[in-house]
């Protein structure tokens, strides 16, 4: 099978590892959790760990000589704080170590259809990370209408942003679903980073989301993920052959 342009990178890989942000973003996880975080990441090579910005730079030094990446969240879960005190959050995660950060829209003005203000938030974090950091817009699409999606996307990629993605998790509306993430890819072209994230909870899901355009999966538990991650597994576009639309 031929991967479409989003997996290209992914040509030679064995499992989705290199396609998975390991997350850990409850707001009573302790250290020890994050630090197990960290270290599971690092032995089963996934692209990168999530979390708040508590814990940017202890990961960043638990991460230091690894090839696992460090994404921090801004304005994470509401999007409703203000651009300013977006913008400093994520120059300050920034600062301690993070090189991806996954900003909440602000999910309001978006309702609102101020969609030009919603690129302004966008491109104020691209800003403050200065060229170091790439930049994931979270879009909460189960909250939005198919035609809001479509402006979301437009927004996040005037905005300068490197990624769309559909959910945090946490809102009450629901989270990725294969429509979804559809839609963004259609919205974003080929190349752009769709990352599907919030309820993905078994490897039908995660590889049902890959084929449908993702090129990020967001979890928050690997247990989910057992024969298709680690170099024994699957090459990626088998994995992805098995699970194409139809």
């Amino acid at each position: 099978m031929t991967l479409p342009p989003w997996l290209a990178e992914h040509a030679d890989a064995r499992g989705i590892g290199r396609m998975i942000d390991y997350t850990l973003l409850r707001p009573d996880a302790m250290w020890i959790d994050v630090a197990r975080l960290c270290d599971e990441a690092v032995a089963s090579d996934l692209i990168a760990v999530c979390v708040n910005g508590l814990w940017v730079r202890r990961c960043a030094e638990r991460l230091a000589g690894t090839d696992v990446r460090l994404a921090a969240v801004v304005g994470f879960p509401l999007g409703a704080g203000s651009t300013t005190a977006k913008a400093a959050e994520a120059a300050n995660a920034v600062l301690d170590g993070a090189i991806e950060l996954d900003m909440v829209m602000p999910l309001g003005l978006a309702k609102a259809g101020e969609w030009t203000a919603v690129a302004d938030d966008v491109s104020a974090v691209v800003e403050a990370a200065a060229g170091r950091s790439l930049v994931k817009v979270i879009l909460e699409t189960a909250l939005l209408t198919p035609s809001e999606i479509v402006e979301a996307c437009g927004a996040a990629t005037r905005g300068g942003a490197a990624f769309v993605k559909t959910s945090t998790g946490f809102h009450a509306a629901g989270g990725a679903t294969v429509q979804a993430v559809a839609a963004m890819r259609a919205a974003v072209g080929p190349t752009f980073g769709v990352k599907a994230s919030g309820g993905i909870r078994s490897a039908e899901a995660a590889l049902t989301m890959i084929a449908a355009g993702a090129n990020r999966i967001g979890a928050s538990n690997l247990a989910a993920f057992v024969g298709i991650v680690g170099p024994s597994a699957p090459s990626v576009a088998d994995l992805v052959a098995a699970h194409a639309p139809a």
